[in-house]
Protein backbone atom coordinates (compact mmCIF):
# COMPACT_ATOMS: atom_id res chain seq x y z
CA UNK A 1 0.00 0.00 0.00
CA UNK A 2 2.84 2.18 1.06
CA UNK A 3 4.80 1.63 -2.52
CA UNK A 4 1.27 2.49 -4.36
CA UNK A 5 0.63 5.73 -2.44
CA UNK A 6 4.30 6.56 -3.13
CA UNK A 7 3.76 5.67 -6.88
CA UNK A 8 0.17 8.06 -7.47
CA UNK A 9 2.35 10.94 -5.80
CA UNK A 10 5.19 10.60 -7.85
CA UNK A 11 2.52 10.64 -11.38
CA UNK A 12 0.67 13.73 -9.91
CA UNK A 13 1.49 17.31 -11.71
CA UNK A 14 3.61 19.11 -8.82
CA UNK A 15 3.52 22.48 -10.99
CA UNK A 16 1.18 23.70 -8.38
CA UNK A 17 2.58 22.93 -5.06
CA UNK A 18 5.73 25.24 -5.51
CA UNK A 19 6.67 25.80 -1.65
CA UNK A 20 7.01 29.35 -0.48
CA UNK A 21 9.92 31.46 -2.30
CA UNK A 22 9.99 28.43 -4.42
CA UNK A 23 9.45 28.66 -8.63
CA UNK A 24 6.42 27.39 -9.78
CA UNK A 25 5.76 26.32 -13.02
CA UNK A 26 2.44 26.34 -13.92
CA UNK A 27 2.66 30.23 -13.11
CA UNK A 28 5.55 30.63 -14.76
CA UNK A 29 4.38 29.07 -18.21
CA UNK A 30 0.90 31.18 -17.46
CA UNK A 31 2.92 34.61 -17.56
CA UNK A 32 5.11 33.58 -20.49
CA UNK A 33 2.31 33.27 -22.40
CA UNK A 34 0.76 36.27 -21.09
CA UNK A 35 3.70 38.50 -21.93
CA UNK A 36 3.90 37.07 -25.70
CA UNK A 37 -0.14 37.98 -25.95
CA UNK A 38 -0.27 41.55 -24.50
CA UNK A 39 3.53 42.30 -27.05
CA UNK A 40 0.73 40.78 -29.14
CA UNK A 41 -1.39 43.29 -28.46
CA UNK A 42 1.07 45.90 -30.02
CA UNK A 43 2.53 43.93 -32.71
CA UNK A 44 0.97 43.83 -34.55
CA UNK A 45 -2.31 44.24 -33.01
CA UNK A 46 -2.35 48.20 -32.63
CA UNK A 47 -0.46 48.54 -35.00
CA UNK A 48 -2.75 47.43 -37.19
CA UNK A 49 -5.79 49.02 -35.70
CA UNK A 50 -4.58 52.11 -36.15
CA UNK A 51 -3.04 51.88 -39.27
CA UNK A 52 -6.48 50.67 -41.24
CA UNK A 53 -8.00 53.77 -39.26
CA UNK A 54 -5.66 56.28 -40.78
CA UNK A 55 -5.51 57.46 -44.66
CA UNK A 56 -3.70 55.39 -46.91
CA UNK A 57 -0.76 57.94 -47.39
CA UNK A 58 0.07 57.42 -43.47
CA UNK A 59 -0.54 54.15 -43.07
CA UNK A 60 3.26 53.09 -42.86
CA UNK A 61 3.60 56.09 -40.19
CA UNK A 62 1.71 54.30 -37.59
CA UNK A 63 3.28 51.09 -38.37
CA UNK A 64 6.73 52.32 -37.83
CA UNK A 65 5.86 54.65 -34.85
CA UNK A 66 4.44 51.11 -33.06
CA UNK A 67 7.48 49.54 -34.05
CA UNK A 68 10.12 52.13 -33.03
CA UNK A 69 8.28 52.63 -30.01
CA UNK A 70 8.21 49.06 -28.93
CA UNK A 71 12.15 49.18 -29.41
CA UNK A 72 12.72 52.39 -27.27
CA UNK A 73 10.06 51.90 -24.55
CA UNK A 74 12.24 48.07 -24.05
CA UNK A 75 15.26 49.62 -23.76
CA UNK A 76 14.37 52.79 -21.48
CA UNK A 77 12.44 49.59 -19.10
CA UNK A 78 15.72 48.01 -19.20
CA UNK A 79 18.05 50.58 -18.34
CA UNK A 80 16.03 52.69 -15.58
CA UNK A 81 11.83 52.38 -16.74
CA UNK A 82 11.45 49.20 -14.41
CA UNK A 83 13.73 50.43 -11.44
CA UNK A 84 12.27 53.99 -11.21
CA UNK A 85 8.76 52.05 -11.25
CA UNK A 86 9.30 48.94 -8.99
CA UNK A 87 12.67 49.92 -7.07
CA UNK A 88 11.64 49.86 -3.33
CA UNK A 89 12.22 54.30 -3.20
CA UNK A 90 9.43 56.39 -1.98
CA UNK A 91 5.76 56.61 -2.12
CA UNK A 92 6.33 58.69 -5.13
CA UNK A 93 8.98 56.78 -7.38
CA UNK A 94 11.14 53.94 -7.43
CA UNK A 95 14.93 54.39 -6.88
CA UNK A 96 17.85 52.91 -8.79
CA UNK A 97 18.50 49.20 -7.08
CA UNK A 98 17.29 47.81 -10.37
CA UNK A 99 18.94 49.82 -13.03
CA UNK A 100 19.96 46.92 -16.10
CA UNK A 101 18.50 44.29 -13.57
CA UNK A 102 21.45 44.86 -11.29
CA UNK A 103 21.33 41.67 -8.96
CA UNK A 104 18.37 40.43 -10.56
CA UNK A 105 20.01 36.94 -11.90
CA UNK A 106 18.07 33.95 -13.65
CA UNK A 107 17.74 32.43 -10.52
CA UNK A 108 15.75 35.58 -9.13
CA UNK A 109 12.18 35.63 -7.87
CA UNK A 110 9.23 38.10 -8.12
CA UNK A 111 6.78 36.08 -5.90
CA UNK A 112 7.17 32.70 -7.32
CA UNK A 113 7.44 33.37 -11.16
CA UNK A 114 11.03 34.87 -12.53
CA UNK A 115 12.23 38.36 -11.88
CA UNK A 116 13.20 38.33 -15.37
CA UNK A 117 9.24 37.26 -16.21
CA UNK A 118 7.62 39.54 -14.35
CA UNK A 119 10.07 42.63 -15.68
CA UNK A 120 9.45 41.60 -18.98
CA UNK A 121 5.89 41.05 -18.70
CA UNK A 122 5.72 44.47 -17.43
CA UNK A 123 7.92 45.90 -20.01
CA UNK A 124 5.37 44.97 -22.89
CA UNK A 125 2.53 46.97 -20.70
CA UNK A 126 5.39 50.01 -21.12
CA UNK A 127 5.57 49.29 -24.45
CA UNK A 128 1.63 49.28 -25.30
CA UNK A 129 0.59 52.53 -23.22
CA UNK A 130 3.07 54.96 -25.33
CA UNK A 131 2.14 53.53 -28.26
CA UNK A 132 -1.69 54.17 -27.46
CA UNK A 133 -1.29 57.91 -27.24
CA UNK A 134 0.08 57.82 -30.82
CA UNK A 135 -3.40 57.74 -31.94
CA UNK A 136 -4.05 61.42 -30.78
CA UNK A 137 -1.83 62.87 -33.07
CA UNK A 138 -1.83 60.97 -36.11
CA UNK A 139 -0.96 62.25 -39.35
CA UNK A 140 0.80 64.94 -38.83
CA UNK A 141 3.69 64.81 -35.59
CA UNK A 142 7.71 64.69 -36.75
CA UNK A 143 8.90 61.00 -36.63
CA UNK A 144 11.78 62.55 -34.51
CA UNK A 145 9.46 64.46 -32.01
CA UNK A 146 7.49 61.01 -31.71
CA UNK A 147 10.55 59.55 -30.82
CA UNK A 148 11.48 61.89 -28.20
CA UNK A 149 7.98 62.08 -26.59
CA UNK A 150 8.00 58.61 -26.28
CA UNK A 151 10.91 58.29 -24.22
CA UNK A 152 10.81 61.20 -22.04
CA UNK A 153 7.26 59.92 -21.26
CA UNK A 154 7.71 56.94 -20.48
CA UNK A 155 10.14 57.96 -17.71
CA UNK A 156 8.21 60.72 -16.28
CA UNK A 157 4.61 59.69 -16.17
CA UNK A 158 4.38 56.58 -16.88
CA UNK A 159 7.15 54.89 -14.55
CA UNK A 160 5.90 57.08 -11.90
CA UNK A 161 2.67 56.55 -12.05
CA UNK A 162 2.94 52.50 -11.95
CA UNK A 163 4.73 52.86 -8.96
CA UNK A 164 2.60 54.72 -7.42
CA UNK A 165 -0.03 51.91 -7.91
CA UNK A 166 1.66 48.40 -8.47
CA UNK A 167 5.06 49.47 -7.06
CA UNK A 168 4.65 49.74 -3.50
CA UNK A 169 3.36 53.45 -4.19
CA UNK A 170 1.06 55.88 -2.19
CA UNK A 171 -2.41 55.21 -4.05
CA UNK A 172 -1.48 51.21 -3.76
CA UNK A 173 -0.97 52.25 0.21
CA UNK A 174 -4.29 53.67 0.01
CA UNK A 175 -5.99 50.95 -1.17
CA UNK A 176 -6.71 52.11 -5.27
CA UNK A 177 -8.03 49.37 -7.16
CA UNK A 178 -6.61 48.73 -10.54
CA UNK A 179 -6.20 45.24 -11.59
CA UNK A 180 -4.41 45.35 -14.67
CA UNK A 181 -3.82 49.71 -15.77
CA UNK A 182 -7.26 51.35 -16.28
CA UNK A 183 -5.46 54.39 -14.02
CA UNK A 184 -1.35 53.26 -15.16
CA UNK A 185 -2.14 52.73 -18.99
CA UNK A 186 -5.36 54.02 -19.79
CA UNK A 187 -6.23 56.92 -18.03
CA UNK A 188 -2.54 58.27 -18.49
CA UNK A 189 -2.58 57.24 -22.29
CA UNK A 190 -5.80 59.29 -22.76
CA UNK A 191 -5.06 61.88 -21.52
CA UNK A 192 -1.10 62.54 -22.80
CA UNK A 193 -3.39 61.75 -25.93
CA UNK A 194 -5.90 64.69 -25.81
CA UNK A 195 -3.31 67.33 -24.24
CA UNK A 196 -1.31 66.44 -27.44
CA UNK A 197 -4.02 67.02 -29.67
CA UNK A 198 -4.98 70.33 -28.11
CA UNK A 199 -1.18 71.21 -28.57
CA UNK A 200 -0.68 70.54 -32.14
CA UNK A 201 -4.08 71.66 -33.39
CA UNK A 202 -6.03 69.40 -35.44
CA UNK A 203 -4.97 68.16 -38.64
CA UNK A 204 -5.55 70.12 -42.11
CA UNK A 205 -9.51 70.21 -43.22
CA UNK A 206 -10.73 69.07 -39.72
CA UNK A 207 -13.34 68.75 -39.34
CA UNK A 208 -15.06 69.49 -42.80
CA UNK A 209 -12.88 67.29 -44.66
CA UNK A 210 -13.25 63.51 -44.58
CA UNK A 211 -10.83 61.73 -43.12
CA UNK A 212 -12.48 57.90 -43.23
CA UNK A 213 -10.30 54.54 -42.76
CA UNK A 214 -8.63 54.10 -45.10
CA UNK A 215 -8.51 50.61 -44.58
CA UNK A 216 -11.48 48.67 -42.86
CA UNK A 217 -10.24 45.18 -43.08
CA UNK A 218 -6.73 46.15 -41.35
CA UNK A 219 -8.50 47.60 -38.58
CA UNK A 220 -10.52 44.50 -37.51
CA UNK A 221 -7.65 41.93 -38.00
CA UNK A 222 -5.85 44.69 -35.24
CA UNK A 223 -8.83 44.80 -33.20
CA UNK A 224 -9.24 40.96 -33.64
CA UNK A 225 -5.59 40.71 -31.88
CA UNK A 226 -5.79 43.34 -29.08
CA UNK A 227 -8.91 41.06 -27.84
CA UNK A 228 -7.34 38.01 -27.74
CA UNK A 229 -4.24 39.66 -26.35
CA UNK A 230 -6.50 41.29 -23.55
CA UNK A 231 -6.72 37.87 -22.21
CA UNK A 232 -2.98 38.06 -21.14
CA UNK A 233 -3.39 41.69 -20.34
CA UNK A 234 -5.85 41.22 -17.82
CA UNK A 235 -5.66 37.62 -16.98
CA UNK A 236 -1.95 37.65 -16.57
CA UNK A 237 -2.31 40.66 -14.28
CA UNK A 238 -3.42 37.86 -11.82
CA UNK A 239 0.34 37.16 -11.88
CA UNK A 240 -0.38 33.49 -11.21
CA UNK A 241 -2.65 30.34 -13.23
CA UNK A 242 -5.12 30.69 -10.73
CA UNK A 243 -9.49 31.65 -10.38
CA UNK A 244 -8.29 35.04 -10.51
CA UNK A 245 -6.88 34.93 -13.76
CA UNK A 246 -9.72 32.64 -15.07
CA UNK A 247 -12.63 34.90 -13.79
CA UNK A 248 -10.69 38.09 -15.26
CA UNK A 249 -10.39 36.36 -18.99
CA UNK A 250 -14.58 35.82 -18.33
CA UNK A 251 -15.12 39.50 -17.48
CA UNK A 252 -13.21 41.27 -19.84
CA UNK A 253 -14.85 39.11 -22.87
CA UNK A 254 -18.08 40.09 -21.35
CA UNK A 255 -17.41 42.90 -21.49
CA UNK A 256 -16.06 43.65 -24.78
CA UNK A 257 -18.96 41.37 -25.87
CA UNK A 258 -21.10 44.08 -24.35
CA UNK A 259 -19.13 46.96 -25.55
CA UNK A 260 -19.26 46.11 -29.04
CA UNK A 261 -22.51 45.20 -28.84
CA UNK A 262 -23.79 48.05 -27.28
CA UNK A 263 -21.74 50.90 -29.19
CA UNK A 264 -23.43 49.18 -32.38
CA UNK A 265 -26.76 49.04 -31.40
CA UNK A 266 -26.63 52.97 -30.98
CA UNK A 267 -25.70 53.38 -34.25
CA UNK A 268 -28.34 51.31 -35.49
CA UNK A 269 -30.69 53.45 -33.08
CA UNK A 270 -29.35 57.11 -34.21
CA UNK A 271 -28.18 55.97 -37.66
CA UNK A 272 -30.39 53.30 -39.66
CA UNK A 273 -26.88 50.88 -39.53
CA UNK A 274 -24.65 49.44 -37.62
CA UNK A 275 -21.06 49.95 -38.65
CA UNK A 276 -17.82 47.60 -38.75
CA UNK A 277 -16.04 50.55 -37.25
CA UNK A 278 -18.20 51.16 -34.36
CA UNK A 279 -18.38 47.54 -33.24
CA UNK A 280 -14.68 47.10 -33.04
CA UNK A 281 -14.62 50.83 -30.93
CA UNK A 282 -17.43 49.96 -29.07
CA UNK A 283 -14.89 46.47 -28.28
CA UNK A 284 -12.09 48.36 -27.32
CA UNK A 285 -14.20 50.48 -25.29
CA UNK A 286 -15.44 47.77 -23.46
CA UNK A 287 -11.79 46.00 -22.79
CA UNK A 288 -10.45 48.93 -21.37
CA UNK A 289 -13.20 49.50 -19.27
CA UNK A 290 -13.24 46.38 -17.47
CA UNK A 291 -9.43 46.81 -17.42
CA UNK A 292 -8.99 48.15 -13.82
CA UNK A 293 -12.33 46.45 -12.47
CA UNK A 294 -11.33 42.36 -14.04
CA UNK A 295 -9.81 41.38 -10.80
CA UNK A 296 -12.65 42.58 -8.69
CA UNK A 297 -15.88 42.25 -10.26
CA UNK A 298 -17.93 38.93 -11.43
CA UNK A 299 -19.70 38.06 -14.83
CA UNK A 300 -22.78 40.29 -13.41
CA UNK A 301 -20.89 43.39 -13.03
CA UNK A 302 -18.95 42.70 -16.37
CA UNK A 303 -22.44 43.16 -17.72
CA UNK A 304 -22.89 46.17 -16.44
CA UNK A 305 -19.44 47.42 -17.27
CA UNK A 306 -19.48 46.47 -21.36
CA UNK A 307 -22.90 48.34 -21.29
CA UNK A 308 -21.83 51.42 -19.97
CA UNK A 309 -18.73 51.33 -21.91
CA UNK A 310 -20.66 51.33 -25.54
CA UNK A 311 -23.13 53.89 -24.41
CA UNK A 312 -20.47 56.20 -22.28
CA UNK A 313 -17.29 56.23 -24.80
CA UNK A 314 -20.08 56.60 -27.73
CA UNK A 315 -21.44 59.82 -26.65
CA UNK A 316 -17.66 60.99 -25.25
CA UNK A 317 -16.44 60.66 -28.43
CA UNK A 318 -19.39 62.35 -29.98
CA UNK A 319 -18.91 65.21 -27.78
CA UNK A 320 -14.92 65.66 -27.96
CA UNK A 321 -15.06 65.57 -31.73
CA UNK A 322 -18.33 67.69 -32.55
CA UNK A 323 -18.97 70.09 -29.39
CA UNK A 324 -15.13 70.80 -28.41
CA UNK A 325 -13.72 70.29 -31.98
CA UNK A 326 -10.67 68.39 -30.78
CA UNK A 327 -9.02 66.45 -33.50
CA UNK A 328 -8.00 63.23 -31.42
CA UNK A 329 -7.09 61.37 -34.57
CA UNK A 330 -8.45 57.79 -33.64
CA UNK A 331 -10.72 58.82 -30.25
CA UNK A 332 -8.03 57.74 -27.45
CA UNK A 333 -9.50 59.64 -24.65
CA UNK A 334 -12.97 59.09 -25.29
CA UNK A 335 -12.27 55.40 -25.74
CA UNK A 336 -9.04 54.62 -23.39
CA UNK A 337 -9.36 57.50 -21.32
CA UNK A 338 -13.00 57.71 -20.61
CA UNK A 339 -13.39 54.08 -20.34
CA UNK A 340 -10.01 53.69 -17.89
CA UNK A 341 -11.93 56.75 -15.61
CA UNK A 342 -15.33 55.36 -15.56
CA UNK A 343 -13.94 51.37 -15.17
CA UNK A 344 -11.77 52.76 -12.34
CA UNK A 345 -15.01 54.37 -10.83
CA UNK A 346 -17.43 51.39 -11.12
CA UNK A 347 -14.75 48.79 -9.79
CA UNK A 348 -15.19 50.67 -6.80
CA UNK A 349 -18.89 50.28 -6.47
CA UNK A 350 -19.22 46.59 -8.50
CA UNK A 351 -16.66 44.94 -6.04
CA UNK A 352 -19.24 45.10 -3.12
CA UNK A 353 -20.18 41.52 -2.10
CA UNK A 354 -24.14 42.53 -1.37
CA UNK A 355 -25.04 42.89 -5.07
CA UNK A 356 -26.71 39.96 -6.10
CA UNK A 357 -26.25 38.89 -9.33
CA UNK A 358 -24.12 41.44 -10.06
CA UNK A 359 -21.36 41.36 -6.62
CA UNK A 360 -18.02 41.14 -6.93
CA UNK A 361 -15.47 40.13 -4.73
CA UNK A 362 -14.84 42.62 -2.06
CA UNK A 363 -13.30 45.99 -1.32
CA UNK A 364 -9.43 46.64 -0.20
CA UNK A 365 -7.95 45.97 3.01
CA UNK A 366 -8.93 48.51 5.93
CA UNK A 367 -12.00 49.39 3.63
CA UNK A 368 -15.32 48.90 4.83
CA UNK A 369 -17.96 50.65 2.25
CA UNK A 370 -18.45 51.39 -0.63
CA UNK A 371 -18.15 55.33 -0.24
CA UNK A 372 -14.67 54.71 1.23
CA UNK A 373 -13.48 52.38 -2.10
CA UNK A 374 -15.48 54.86 -4.74
CA UNK A 375 -13.40 57.77 -2.49
CA UNK A 376 -9.83 56.35 -3.01
CA UNK A 377 -10.94 55.29 -6.93
CA UNK A 378 -11.79 59.07 -7.32
CA UNK A 379 -8.11 60.37 -5.73
CA UNK A 380 -6.75 57.91 -7.91
CA UNK A 381 -8.47 59.41 -11.08
CA UNK A 382 -8.22 62.99 -10.06
CA UNK A 383 -4.23 62.80 -9.46
CA UNK A 384 -3.62 60.81 -12.31
CA UNK A 385 -4.97 63.20 -14.71
CA UNK A 386 -3.62 66.28 -13.30
CA UNK A 387 -0.66 64.93 -12.90
CA UNK A 388 -0.51 63.30 -16.91
CA UNK A 389 -2.27 66.32 -18.29
CA UNK A 390 0.94 69.04 -16.83
CA UNK A 391 3.44 66.86 -17.05
CA UNK A 392 2.94 65.82 -20.84
CA UNK A 393 2.43 69.64 -21.36
CA UNK A 394 5.58 70.10 -21.16
CA UNK A 395 7.35 67.28 -22.50
CA UNK A 396 5.34 68.19 -25.57
CA UNK A 397 6.47 72.39 -25.25
CA UNK A 398 10.12 71.14 -24.81
CA UNK A 399 10.33 68.34 -27.31
CA UNK A 400 9.08 71.11 -30.19
CA UNK A 401 11.79 73.28 -28.74
CA UNK A 402 14.53 70.72 -29.32
CA UNK A 403 13.54 69.07 -32.57
CA UNK A 404 12.10 73.01 -33.67
CA UNK A 405 8.53 72.08 -33.87
CA UNK A 406 6.29 69.29 -33.16
CA UNK A 407 4.44 69.00 -36.64
CA UNK A 408 5.37 68.65 -39.89
CA UNK A 409 4.76 71.56 -42.48
CA UNK A 410 1.85 71.65 -44.44
CA UNK A 411 2.69 70.96 -47.41
CA UNK A 412 4.00 67.62 -45.62
CA UNK A 413 1.28 66.86 -44.17
CA UNK A 414 -0.64 67.09 -47.61
CA UNK A 415 2.11 64.86 -49.05
CA UNK A 416 1.75 62.00 -46.05
CA UNK A 417 3.81 60.86 -43.80
CA UNK A 418 5.05 58.05 -45.03
CA UNK A 419 6.74 59.60 -48.24
CA UNK A 420 7.88 62.87 -46.42
CA UNK A 421 9.43 60.74 -42.98
CA UNK A 422 10.11 57.43 -44.36
CA UNK A 423 10.75 58.11 -47.88
CA UNK A 424 8.07 54.88 -48.48
CA UNK A 425 4.61 54.57 -49.09
CA UNK A 426 2.17 51.75 -47.64
CA UNK A 427 0.64 50.88 -51.08
CA UNK A 428 2.15 50.93 -54.73
CA UNK A 429 -0.60 50.35 -56.82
Amino acid sequence: MTKLLSLIFLLLPNLAFAAEGELNGANTSWILTSTALVLLMTLPGLALFYGGLVRSKNVLSILMQCFAIAGISSILWLVVGYSLAFGEGNAFIGDFSKVMMHGIGKDALSGDIPESLFMLFQMTFAIITPALIIGGFAERMKFSAVLLFSGLWLLAVYAPVTHWVWGGGWLGQMGVFDFAGGIVVHITAGVAALVAAMVLGPRRGFPKTSMMPHNLTMTVTGAGMLWVGWFGFNGGSALAATGDASMAMLVTHISASCGALTWAAIEWKKFGKASVLGAVTGMVAGLGTITPASGFVGPGGALIIGVSAGFVCFYATVYIKQTLKIDDSLDVFPVHGVGGILGTLLAGVLSATSLGVFSGFGFAEGISTMGEQVYVQLVGIVSTIVYTAIVSYVLLKLVGLITGGLRVSEEQEISGLDLVEHEESGYNL
